[in-house]
């Protein structure tokens, strides 16, 4: 999980409502430049002072202390001598080829880094981040806004350990909390046994391009119910009279679900550009993909029944081709036409009836 912290030096009439929501959150720091706002702070938050002109004669119930050398003209090394209770850090504002020299030095050596970058590209953190790739310090990263946030977040796959952003009304800090904590966990999958499939007719399905290259182990869960999904596999396996298309599952006929963020399901059917589908693999590992276009044609269709070593009973309807294809353990490619029954696939069984998508704790019957 990533680290959130609000910057409360400069909230205006809405700070107390704005602080008291990022407590709800459970935002992990508070910056100040006045160590009198920690008085009414909890001891679980982190109490991070980030004066922006001189440093104030004490420190307070300040658990981090960021300083900039060059304004405050002491280094965080000299201050952990005379406060060895205090963690300290540094602040640096990238602006130039020197500067940045200066924020990699910080982010390997400091025990935190609070880096803001004035330029609109993302080219300088990847720089620090690769610099910082082994250091055991944290890096937070100055976010104007929560969209920034959570670019900040994915840069480089591993993005900055933390985001300080100042909110700018009430609702933002529950929002940078939801893109620290966007970390999709990682799924049981089960073995599930096919015993049936028929050749149904025609029907429109969807194939889901996303703006990811899939392994060859991975894929997304498509089910005709919301408890019971198979899993899919993209097309990174090379196929006769076509190239592979590593970016795109041929996933089922429109009214199948599909995970989502936040454990959401999804039709098929209502996923756009920009959309987002959980990707998983033979190992319940889980990543969240975006979605760059759904092709929605007519095809013939083949129904697959199968079942769970519960009892519990999964349906997809797939194209009815050859070379659309789901996962059995191992890994094992299987075409969906040459499916019998006695064949193993992998599959996911979610607890929770669905409303709108989301799990739900409800009767529901899906037939």
């Amino acid at each position: 999980m990533k680290i959130s912290w609000l910057d409360a030096r400069s909230l205006g009439d809405a700070k107390e409502a704005i602080l008291q929501e990022a407590l709800h959150y459970r935002l992990e720091g508070i910056v100040a430049e006045d160590p009198a706002d920690f008085a009414d702070l909890p001891p679980t938050l982190t109490k991070v002072l980030l004066p922006r002109k001189e440093l104030p004669a004490e420190f307070g119930d300040a658990s981090v202390v960021i300083v900039d050398p060059a304004v405050h003209g002491v280094t965080p090394a000299e201050l952990a001598l005379t406060y060895p209770d205090i963690e300290f850090g540094r602040f640096v504002e990238i602006i130039d080829a020197p500067t940045l020299e200066d924020a990699c030095e910080s982010a390997r050596t400091e025990k935190w880094s609070v880096l803001l970058f004035r330029d609109p590209t993302k080219i300088p953190l990847e720089i620090v981040i690769a610099a910082a790739a082994r250091a055991k310090g944290s890096m937070i990263t100055v976010a104007k806004d929560v969209e920034e946030a959570e670019i900040i977040f994915g840069v480089l796959e591993h993005g900055s350990d933390g985001v300080m952003m100042a909110p700018a009304s009430v609702g933002d800090a529950a929002k940078l909390k939801a893109a620290a904590t966007a970390d999709v966990p990682d799924l049981d999958l089960v073995e599930l046994t096919v015993e049936k499939t028929e050749h149904i007719g025609m029907g429109e399905r969807a194939c889901v391009d996303t703006c990811t290259y899939f392994r060859e182990d991975e894929g997304i869960l498509v089910g005709s119910h919301s408890k019971g999904m198979i899993l899919c596999v993209s097309e990174t396996h090379p196929l006769p009279y076509m190239p592979t298309r590593p970016f795109r599952v041929n996933a089922g006929a429109i009214h199948s679900y599909t995970l989502s963020k936040d454990e959401r399901t999804n039709y098929l059917s209502e996923l756009k550009a920009g959309s987002k589908v959980l990707a998983v693999d033979i190992k319940g590992q889980t990543r969240l993909v975006t979605v760059g276009r759904v092709k929605i044609e007519s095809r013939p269709l083949i129904s697959i029944d199968a079942v769970a070593p519960n009892g519990q009973r999964v349906n997809l309807i797939l194209q009815d081709d050859w070379h659309v294809r789901v996962l059995g353990p191992g890994g094992v490619v299987l075409n969906s036409t040459e499916l019998k029954p006695g064949d193993t696939v992998l599959g996911f069984l979610p607890s929770e009836d669905r409303h709108v998508g989301y799990p739900i704790d409800e009767f529901c019957l899906e037939k």
